[in-house]
Formats: structure tokens, C-alpha cells, sequence
């Protein structure tokens, strides 16, 4: 076995970066040191463990034993054969499929466009509703759950936007309003919840429809001051044209006179 001690190894012009055809075998626990990036064009297999602590750009990597990343990796794809076990945080902008057994946090919300879903823990936030003028606008995008206080905000008409016009869906919006210190927060049925609802499905204009309620024309709330009532929108979406109100059927509950015993 022979010893080559030079400083730097160049090609032969003097300019390129040499080949090594044969490989390129690193004593253990010998460092590998980049002045910048390190990129690689084909695969790299890690045999053993190894730490890299820069920024790495692989094509594609095979991992035998384990890979101490201190850095950044980038990669196109990637697919894991085995378990992914993260310690820290994952942040990803789209996912088709999640199988979780903990808790999954989602910054606007999850839609689900067929399959089953089976939730153990909770996954919804509850979002104050935007009230302008008489307008309550419900912003699926934020969540399903919302809440309203009737004080000096009363409810002319109720607006649930972004929903995804999916065929044959239904999509259920709970709103739950305080009444206001006088007991007479949309109390009649001239000012009740529920006459009017206004749609707009994701990638629609919008349109207004009435809604259908269990009796009588309109849901009207409690008349004991602070009491809670809980109101549940039901909209049903046939998939026909998605513009066409006729398409969708609006539903609207009341559970109410919540308080104190």
C-alpha cells in the first residue's frame, strides 16, 4: 500500500475536477469537507452512519444505516419503503393521503372527497364568524364551527363561502350565537336565522337561496339574555351545474336556550 501527500488534486488541465472511475473510499471517522453545496448527479449510499451538516442535492439516495441530516436536504421525490419517524415539525403545502394515530393540524382546514374518515382527536378550530352591516359570512375555509355574539350584531343574513362544489356532497356548518344582554337578538320570525342563506362554492360567484327549516318559515332564537343557541347548516350539493341554485338544498337546525342551571 502506497501514500500519494499533495495539497489539491486537479485534472490535468488544470482546471476541471478530476474522476474518480473506481470510486472513492473515506477512512472511518474521516471528515468529507465542502467549501459549498455538495451535489451530487447520481445515487449515494449510505452504508453507515453519516452526518452532513450543509445543503445536499441527490438525485436519488439509498439509505443502509442511518443518515444524521444537520442541514438541509433537497429532493424531487421521495418514498419511504419503511417508517419515517420526525421529531421536529413537517411542513408541506399539498398531501393526497394521511394515515395518522396522532394529531394532524391542517392551517385551513381538510376536505374529504370520498372514503371514509375516522378521527380520534379533535381537528377543528372554532372561528369567530365576519360580521359587516347585517352579513354574518361564514369562511369554510378557516373551518365548519363559528361563533357570533348577537350584542349590538344582529343577523339579516347568513353567508357560508369556499365550500367545495364536490358532486353529490354534503357539507355541514355549525354556528353558535349568544344572545345579547336584552334577550332580542333575531328573537321573531322577521329576524330569525335561516330565511335567507347565501352560497358561494369555491370558484362560484355566489347566489342567494332560501333555506329549509324543520317548521315554520325562519329559526328564531332564545329570548333569555346571554342563553346559547346552536344553529347547524346542512348544504347538500346534487352535482349539477354549480352555478344553478336549484342544485343545492340548504338545511337549518336550531338546538338552543343554553345556559346556566
Amino acid at each position: 500500500m502506497s501514500e500519494i501527500r499533495v495539497n489539491n488534486i486537479v485534472s490535468e488541465d488544470g482546471t476541471s475536477a478530476p474522476i474518480y472511475s473506481q470510486g472513492m473510499s473515506i477512512g472511518v471517522g474521516k471528515t468529507l469537507t465542502c467549501a459549498g453545496d455538495f451535489s451530487v448527479d447520481g445515487g449515494v449510499t449510505f452504508s453507515s452512519g453519516a452526518t452532513i451538516a450543509g445543503i445536499v442535492t441527490i438525485t436519488e439516495v439509498n439509505l443502509n444505516s442511518n443518515l444524521n441530516l444537520v442541514g438541509i436536504l433537497t429532493a424531487a421525490s421521495a418514498n419511504f419503503t419503511g417508517n419515517l419517524s420526525v421529531g421536529g415539525t413537517v411542513t408541506y403545502d399539498d398531501v393526497t393521503n394521511v394515515d395518522s394515530i396522532g394529531i394532524v393540524t391542517a392551517r385551513t382546514g381538510i376536505n374529504v372527497v370520498a372514503g371514509n374518515t375516522s378521527i380520534k382527536g379533535a381537528v377543528e378550530a372554532v372561528n369567530v364568524g365576519s360580521h359587516s352591516g347585517t352579513i354574518l359570512t361564514l369562511d369554510t375555509q378557516l373551518g365548519t364551527v363559528f361563533t357570533h355574539d348577537l350584542q349590538g350584531k344582529a343577523v339579516g343574513l347568513v353567508s357560508i363561502t369556499n365550500f367545495p362544489a364536490s358532486a353529490n356532497s354534503f357539507h355541514t356548518v355549525t354556528l353558535l350565537l349568544n344572545q345579547n344582554s336584552a334577550g332580542t337578538g333575531n328573537t321573531t320570525a322577521a329576524t330569525g336565522i335561516g330565511t335567507n342563506i347565501t352560497l358561494t362554492p369555491t370558484g362560484v360567484a355566489g347566489f342567494t337561496t332560501a333555506a329549509l327549516v324543520g317548521s315554520g318559515t325562519t329559526v328564531t332564537l332564545s329570548t333569555t339574555a346571554e342563553d346559547i343557541d346552536v344553529i347547524s347548516f346542512g348544504i347538500h350539493y346534487n352535482g349539477g351545474t354549480n352555478t344553478t341554485a336549484a342544485n343545492y338544498k340548504t338545511f337549518v337546525t336550531k338546538n338552543g336556550n343554553f345556559r346556566l342551571g
